[in-house]
C-alpha cells in the first residue's frame, strides 16, 4: 500500500481554515480540573473588545501559543483562559461616534438607554479580535472565554470594592488626575500619549515685596498658569537665593503676594534661573511641593481646560484682565498675557523650547493636570507584599534586568485613581443619602435639574458616601430612603487588575480556582508592567493570599526594520492580518519567535517573515520527498545497526530535542527557533535527505528498510518538536505520516533518548562536511558547474581521520560530484592541481585546460578583499568596548567565531592565490 502524499505546494489557507475549525471541534484545546497532569495555567492579557490583532498581539499571543502547546504535549493539565477588556473609554468613544453619524449623542438617550446600545454594538461588533486570535492558531479554552464585563467579573469586582472599601484602602479625596477636557474623564498615566512639540518659554520677573526693584526670574511654558501661583520655590543650599526664603514676592497681574520656600526636590539649582514656580493646582510636582509646603491650590482652569472667571477672580487677577481672557483655552489666553507682562516690563525674554506634552490616547485632546474630587486606592498598604513577592523569588521576573524597574517603581508608588467619568464600565458602588447631604444639592442644582458626572465633582465634594454590594434602603445616619448613585464608573484597569482569580470563579471558591490558581506564566510587554502586573500582584496577595502566578515573561516591542516605532503616520505598520494572508500564520508565528531575543526590540521587515514561509515550503517539500520514498519495508533496528547518516541524524535530533526544551523551560524562545531552523533546514534537509538518495534509489541496499523506518522517525518526531512554533504546517505533514492518535495537538512532545546520541558520528559527519566543504569552495573558485563530474584528492595528516575519510568513500563520491582519490598527499599530481589545506585535512582538484586562470585568480583576490572588510569591521565591534558591555554574551561568542573561521579561510585563500599564481608562472 502506497503512502498517503501532500499536494505539490504548500497552501497555508486552506490548511490553517481546515485545521482550526477541526481543533475546535474536538475540544482539544479545553481544559478539565480533573485531568491527572500537573497544572499549568496562562490567563491571557485581555484584548479590548474594540481592538483588531495588530503586531504585538501577533507577539506576544504567538509566545503565550508556543508555551501552552508544549506544555500540552509534554502531558500537563493545561488551561489558557482567554478574553476581552471593556476598554471604557474607548468603547464609549466608538458608539458615541456611531450615535454622532445617527444625528443622537449619549446625552439625548440617557444611561441606561446608551448603556443597551454599547451592548448591542459588542453582540454585533465585540468579536472581531476572538475571530483573528482564532486565525492566529490560538489554542485557548475558547468555551471559557470572560469579558471584564460579564456577570462573574462584575461581582468579583463588587466584592473587591467593598473589601477595599471596608479595610480603609478605597477613599475619595481631592487631588491632581489626569483630565481630558473633551472626553471630560480622569485618566490613568498610561492611557495618556506624550509627544514632543515646540513651544516657548517665558522668563517673567516676580519682584520682591520689600525690595521691588529686586526680582526673581521665573521660566514657564505656560504663563496663564502662573496666575495660579501660590509660591516661587528655590533650592535651600543656593547662595544665590537661599538668604530670599521666609520672604513674599508679587504675583504679576495678581493683587496677591506669594512666599519663597526652600525645596531641594523640586528644584535643580544647576537647571534655568534656579527659581521655580508652584502652581499645586496645575501641575503634578507642584501639587506635591503644595503637600510639602502647605500651600493653598487655586485652579484657574474650568473641566473643558477654559479659563473660569470665577476662578480667576478667587485668584486675585485684575478684573480687566479676567474679563479678557475668560472662557478661552490657555493657547489662546497666552498671547493676551505675554503682552500685558511685556507691557509692563515683566517679560525678561522669550525662547524657542522643546518639550513634551500629554494628550488623550483616544481623542488626542492635550490633558490637563486637574484637581478634582475622585475615588483612590490607598496603594503602599497593597505595594509593600508586592515587592516582598519579587523580592523573596515567589514572583520571577524575565528577563531579570526588569526586576529594579518594577522595584522601583513599586517603592515609590502613588495612591490610584480609580474612578472615571463615563458611562460605560463597573459603576462605583456608593450611594448618598438625599436627605443627609440636601444643604450641598440645594445650593449647587435646582430642583428637578439632572446631575451629570463631572457636577458630582463639585456638588458631592464633602458628601460622605454609603458604600454596599446592592442599593441601600435605608440611610443608616437618618433612616432616609432617597439616594443618588455616584455616577463615576471604575478605571478599566481596576477589574484587570482581578483578572487571574476573577476569570477562575473568585469570589466563589470553584474547582478551577482551587486547580489553575496561582497561575504558571504571564506573557505581557514592558508597557504595563506598572498599569496592570503590579496591580495583579497586589490584588491577588491582597484577596487569594498567594501570588497571581509564578513567572512574569517581559517581551519586547515589535518596531519596524529601522528600529522605529510603527504607527500609521509614517506608513510603517506591519499588519499581522495582510502577511498572514500573504505568507501564511505559521511563517509570522515563527518569525516573531525566532526574534525574540530578551531585552531587544524586534525590528521586523515583510522580508523575514518572506524568508520563514520560504522555511515552510523546505519543510513541505521535505515531507513530499520522504513521503514518496516510503513505499518499500521499514525496519526498526538498534542504534549501532543502523547507517552513518541515520545514526548521524539521530543523534543530532536528539540533540535538537535537548536543545529546544531547554531554552523553552529558559524563555529564550529565539535560541529554540533557530535551534529548530538549523537542525530543519541545514542538517535535515540540505545534508541527510542528500546523503540517503542513493540508499532509496536502490531497491536492494541492505540499508534501505533501516533508512525508510529513520526517515519517517525523524520526519515525525521532528513534526512534533515543530508543532508549538508552526501548528498548522505540521498538523497538515503529521497526518499523512505514519502515526498513532487523532491529532498532533495531543501527542506527547519529543524527549531526547541518550542511546541516540553519537558523539563519533557527529565527529565523522564534521570530517565529511568539512571536506566537502572545501570540495565545494575549489569549484567555485574555478567555475566547475556544481552537476560537473570532477577528480578530487583528499587525505588527512591524523590516521584516525584518514580510516574515518575511507569509510565516508561512498558519500564523499555522492556529494563531490566525481571521483575521489584517498591516497596520501605524497603521491597526489604536482602539477594543475589546486589544494585547499584546513586544519590537517587537504584536497585537491584537478586544474583542467578549460580552466581561465587568471579568472580563477580574481576570484580569489575579491573573496580576500570582502573577508578582509569583514575582519575590519568585526574587529573593530570587538574591540569597542561599549558593544562588548552591552552585547549578549552568546552574541560575542557568535562574532569571535566568525572571527576565527575568517582568518582560517584567509589564510587558505592566501595559500590558494599563490597556486595559481604559480600555474600561471608569475
Amino acid at each position: 500500500m502506497s503512502s498517503p502524499q501532500l499536494d505539490k505546494t504548500y497552501d497555508p489557507k486552506a490548511v490553517e481554515a481546515r485545521w482550526s475549525q477541526v481543533w475546535q471541534e474536538q475540544g482539544y484545546f479545553h481544559a478539565s480540573p480533573t485531568h491527572t497532569g500537573q497544572p499549568y495555567s496562562i490567563v491571557i492579557p485581555p484584548p479590548n473588545v474594540t481592538g483588531s490583532l495588530h503586531v504585538g498581539h501577533a507577539l506576544n499571543h504567538s509566545i503565550q501559543d508556543i508555551l501552552i502547546r508544549w506544555r500540552r504535549m509534554q502531558g500537563r493539565n493545561v488551561l489558557w483562559l482567554p478574553g476581552t477588556d471593556h476598554a471604557g473609554i474607548a468603547t464609549q468613544n466608538v458608539v458615541e461616534k456611531q450615535l454622532m453619524g445617527e444625528g443622537a449623542s449619549r446625552e439625548s438617550l440617557g444611561r441606561e438607554r446608551f448603556i443597551e446600545r454599547v451592548w448591542q454594538w459588542k453582540a454585533t461588533s465585540g468579536d472581531t479580535i476572538i475571530r483573528q486570535q482564532k486565525r492566529l492558531g490560538e489554542s485557548c479554552d475558547w468555551d471559557r472565554l470572560r469579558f471584564t464585563m460579564d456577570e462573574g467579573l462584575s461581582k468579583a469586582v463588587l466584592e473587591v470594592f467593598v473589601r477595599l472599601y471596608e479595610d480603609g484602602l478605597i477613599y475619595r479625596g481631592e487631588r491632581l488626575i489626569n483630565w481630558c477636557p473633551r472626553c471630560l474623564t480622569a485618566l490613568s498615566d498610561i492611557e495618556v500619549e506624550h509627544e514632543d512639540v515646540k513651544g516657548k518659554l517665558y522668563h517673567i520677573r516676580y519682584p520682591l515685596v520689600d525690595d521691588p526693584q529686586t526680582a526673581l526670574i521665573v521660566a514657564t511654558t505656560r504663563p496663564e498658569t502662573m496666575l495660579g501661583d501660590t509660591a516661587v520655590a528655590v533650592h535651600p543650599e543656593d547662595p544665590r537665593y537661599n538668604g530670599l526664603i521666609g520672604k513674599r514676592v508679587r504675583l504679576p497681574l495678581t493683587s496677591r503676594t506669594i512666599p519663597i520656600v526652600g525645596d531641594a526636590i523640586l528644584v535643580d539649582r544647576e537647571f534655568g534661573t534656579g527659581a521655580v514656580k508652584i502652581t499645586p493646582a496645575h501641575d503634578f510636582n507642584d501639587f506635591e511641593a503644595g503637600e510639602r509646603h502647605q500651600l493653598p491650590r487655586l485652579p484657574i482652569l474650568d473641566h473643558q481646560a477654559l479659563l473660569d472667571l470665577d476662578a480667576l477672580n478667587t485668584a486675585g487677577v485684575e478684573s480687566e484682565l479676567s474679563t479678557s481672557i475668560a472662557g478661552l483655552p490657555g493657547s489662546k489666553a497666552r498671547p493676551k498675557i505675554e503682552q500685558v507682562l511685556k507691557d509692563r516690563g515683566l517679560l525678561v525674554n522669550v525662547e524657542d523650547h522643546k518639550m513634551a506634552i500629554g494628550k488623550c490616547y483616544r481623542c488626542k485632546t492635550v490633558v490637563e493636570p486637574y484637581l478634582s474630587p475622585q475615588w483612590f486606592v490607598k496603594i503602599k498598604p497593597l505595594a509593600e507584599p508586592a515587592i516582598t513577592a519579587v523580592e523573596d523569588g515567589r514572583i520571577r521576573i524575565v528577563p531579570e534586568g526588569w526586576t529594579n524597574n518594577y522595584l522601583g517603581w513599586m517603592r515609590e508608588i502613588k495612591d490610584w485613581c480609580i474612578s472615571r467619568q463615563i458611562w460605560w464600565g463597573h459603576q462605583i458602588p456608593a450611594w448618598y443619602c438625599t436627605t443627609c447631604n440636601s444643604g450641598l444639592f440645594l445650593s449647587k442644582v435646582p430642583m428637578g435639574t439632572p446631575v451629570t458626572a463631572h457636577a458630582f465633582l463639585t456638588i458631592l465634594q464633602g458628601a460622605k458616601p454609603i458604600v454596599a454590594r446592592s442599593a441601600p434602603t435605608s440611610c443608616p445616619a437618618c433612616n432616609g430612603t432617597s439616594f443618588l448613585r455616584d455616577p463615576d464608573v471604575l478605571d478599566t484597569w481596576f477589574s484587570s487588575a482581578l483578572w487571574p482569580f476573577s476569570t477562575l470563579g473568585w469570589p466563589e471558591q470553584t474547582v478551577e480556582l482551587k486547580t489553575y490558581y496561582p497561575t504558571s506564566t504571564l506573557v505581557t510587554g514592558l508597557d504595563i508592567l506598572f498599569f496592570w502586573v503590579a496591580r495583579m500582584i497586589m490584588m491577588g496577595l491582597k484577596f487569594m493570599d498567594e501570588v497571581p502566578f509564578r513567572d512574569v515573561y517581559i517581551h519586547a516591542l515589535v518596531r519596524d526594520a529601522e528600529g522605529q516605532k510603527m504607527s500609521k503616520s509614517k506608513g510603517n505598520v506591519i499588519d499581522p492580518l495582510h502577511v498572514m494572508e500573504e505568507f501564511g500564520t505559521d511563517a509570522l508565528r515563527f518569525t516573531l519567535a525566532s526574534m525574540a531575543s530578551p531585552g531587544r526590540d524586534i525590528k521586523l521587515a515583510e522580508e523575514r517573515i518572506e524568508g520563514n514561509r520560504n522555511f515552510a515550503n523546505k519543510i513541505w517539500n521535505a515531507a513530499r520527498f520522504s513521503l514518496m520514498n516510503l513505499d518499500g519495508p521499514r525496519t526498526a533496528v538498534a542504534p549501532a545497526d543502523r547507517s552513518f547518516p541515520d545514526r548521524w541524524i539521530l543523534s543530532r535530533l536528539n540533540h535538537t530535542i535537548q536543545l529546544v526544551t531547554s531554552e523553552l523551560e529558559n524563555y529564550r524562545f529565539d535560541r529554540a527557533a533557530n535551534a529548530l531552523y538549523q537542525f530543519i533546514w541545514h542538517e535535515y534537509c540540505d545534508w541527510y535527505l542528500e546523503l540517503i538518495k542513493p540508499t532509496l534509489q536502490n531497491a536492494a541496499s541492505p540499508d534501505a528498510p533501516g533508512t525508510r523506518q529513520t526517515l519517517v522517525e525523524t520526519l515525525e518526531t521532528t513534526m512534533r518538536l515543530l508543532h508549538p512554533f508552526m501548528p498548522f504546517l505540521t498538523e497538515e505533514i503529521w497526518q499523512t505520516l505514519p502515526h498513532q492518535g487523532e491529532s498532533i495537538v495531543i501527542q506527547r512532545y519529543p524527549t531526547s533518548d541518550t542511546a541516540w546520541i553519537a558523539p563519533d558520528m557527529e565527529q565523522r559527519f564534521g570530517l565529511l562536511e568539512q571536506t566537502i566543504g572545501l570540495v565545494r569552495a575549489s569549484r567555485v573558485l574555478l567555475n566547475y558547474p556544481p552537476g560537473q563530474q570532477i577528480t578530487f584528492y583528499v587525505s588527512h595528516n591524523e590516521p584516525q581521520r584518514q580510516r574515518h575519510l575511507e569509510q565516508l568513500q561512498k558519500y564523499l563520491i555522492h556529494l563531490g560530484r566525481g571521483t575521489v582519490d584517498l591516497t596520501p598527499t605524497t603521491t597526489w599530481p604536482t602539477d594543475n592541481l589546486l589544494r585547499l589545506v584546513a586544519e590537517g585535512l587537504s584536497v585537491g582538484i584537478v586544474v583542467t585546460g578549460e580552466v581561465d586562470l587568471n579568472k580563477a585568480l580574481d576570484r580569489i583576490l575579491k573573496e580576500q578583499s570582502e573577508q578582509t572588510k569583514e575582519i575590519g569591521r568585526l574587529e573593530g565591534k570587538l574591540g569597542n568596548q561599549e558593544f562588548v558591555a552591552k552585547a549578549p554574551p552568546e552574541v560575542i561568542t557568535d562574532h569571535q567565531d566568525r572571527l576565527t573561521s575568517l582568518r582560517r579561510d584567509q589564510a587558505m585563500l592566501a595559500n590558494s592565490e599563490q597556486q595559481l599564481r604559480a600555474m600561471l608562472g608569475g
